[in-house]
């Protein structure tokens, strides 16, 4: 009896099928005639080998899937926009990357899908690199954060100049709040950074919140990768403010940085919100004229207050330093300092056991913020958030009892 692709697909549901018709020719009286020894997941370059008895024969049909065709009905149009867009961004083209960054980064459907595409070719590249380069990690992912008024800018053009002279290729991502009243965001880093936006060995991109728990954007963790297969061998991601952000960047850099101005409050504060505890360095900011005096001051109750905290690397103990921007004083040494850290935790294995588990848990939050969308627009709820809404407003029902219901119904309709 003949069997189809549907027969087989409905016959061996746990298997992965082509779209090309490679069974046309085979025919089997029974499942038996079937053998599959192996299973075929669409990963890169995995082999299957099915075996069938055709005629008292057996024959072998190997059959490869690479992450080149992860998702069906890519046009021909969209496949070429993918490889141009990845060709022009392993040269080493910033106009590609800004691209590459801007389709990750869409909130519409297709280019999602097709932002997936792209990703995918650029781990693949960027795991094939990493193995020419002795397993060792391509780029230096920093994290940077600060109450406002400390200098980020100031210091990242600072410490960007100084980067590229000596012959590295520095990208920054800099993260700005959405308004909650009018969702737009003033994206004004760049226009600060007038040196080192002009400097060919350096981008910046800024990028909006657009409300994001923690101030930092759902796709940066992808903007790092592209910027690495760009070429960028120390990748600076400055977030919004102080708090929550802090332990956003934490999941998806190598090293954490906190600069402080030296008028921002003593020791304590740092210890309630928790700062202290995610920093891998402390910069104390405008260190020079006459504030380096409250400078030494800070450092001094910082160094202190390091002591009562539990050590969360077993090579390293974070450091506090002064540092002037303006000047440029202390940034050398500050450099000197991060390459001893990532150094001290690349020898230890700790950078690589970070790095594996930042990607599980950028996977959870990524799941979270899909699930919230989902939730959202799913049928059995959509109309019932309006009705249920207006009812916790009008104090008729507990935030309590309408999420219950809304979970339930959810729930019922699935």
């Amino acid at each position: 009896m003949p069997l189809g692709i549907p027969s087989l697909l409905l016959r061996f549901p746990h298997c992965y099928f082509s779209s090309s018709a490679y069974f046309k020719s085979f025919h089997f009286s029974s499942r038996s005639h079937f053998l599959c020894t192996g299973s075929l997941r669409p990963v890169h370059l995995y082999c299957t080998k099915w075996m069938f008895l055709v005629k008292g024969l057996r024959r072998e049909l190997c059959h490869q899937a690479t992450v080149d065709q992860p998702i069906e009905g890519l046009s021909d149009r969209e496949q070429g926009f993918v490889d141009k867009i990845y060709s022009g961004l392993i040269q080493g083209h910033r106009a590609c990357l800004a691209e590459a960054i801007t389709l990750v980064e869409s909130t519409h459907h297709r280019k999602k899908k097709v932002a997936q595409v792209l990703l995918q070719k650029v781990l693949s590249y960027h795991r094939e690199q990493e193995k020419l380069n002795q397993g060792k990690p391509l780029a230096f992912r920093v994290g940077l954060s600060g109450p406002p008024g400390a200098g980020k800018s100031t210091f990242i053009e600072c410490f960007g100049k100084m980067l590229t002279e000596r012959g590295h290729k520095v990208s920054v991502l800099a993260v700005d709040p959405s308004s909650s009243t009018s969702g737009g965001s003033l994206l004004g880093d760049k226009t600060r950074m007038t040196e080192l936006s002009r400097d060919m060995n350096a981008y910046i991109r800024p990028s909006p919140t657009r409300g994001t728990l923690g101030g930092v954007t759902r796709t940066t963790n992808e903007a790092i990768l592209l910027c690495e297969g760009g070429g960028y061998d120390v990748v600076l991601v400055e977030t919004v403010g102080v708090g929550q952000s802090e332990f956003a960047v934490a999941d998806m850099v190598d090293m954490f940085i906190l600069l402080l101005p030296p008028a921002g409050g003593d020791e304590l504060q740092g210890i309630k919100r928790g700062i202290i505890e995610m920093a891998d360095l402390v910069a104390i900011n405008k260190a020079d004229g006459d504030l380096v005096v409250p400078a030494r001051r800070i450092q001094a109750e910082y160094v202190s207050a390091m002591k009562l905290l539990r050590k969360r690397s077993k090579v390293w103990r974070p450091k506090v330093m002064r540092i002037s921007a303006k000047t440029g004083e202390g940034i050398s040494d500050m450099w000197d300092k991060m390459t001893e850290f990532r150094d001290l935790v690349l020898m230890s294995g700790e950078l690589i056991a970070k790095r594996r588990k930042q990607q599980k848990v950028w996977m959870w939050n990524l799941i979270q913020e899909n699930m919230l969308e989902h939730f959202r627009s799913h049928l059995a709820v959509k109309d019932k958030i309006p009705l249920l809404e207006e009812k916790v407003l009008s104090g008729v029902f507990s935030p309590g009892l309408a999420a219950d219901l809304l979970l339930k119904a959810f729930k019922d309709g699935l």
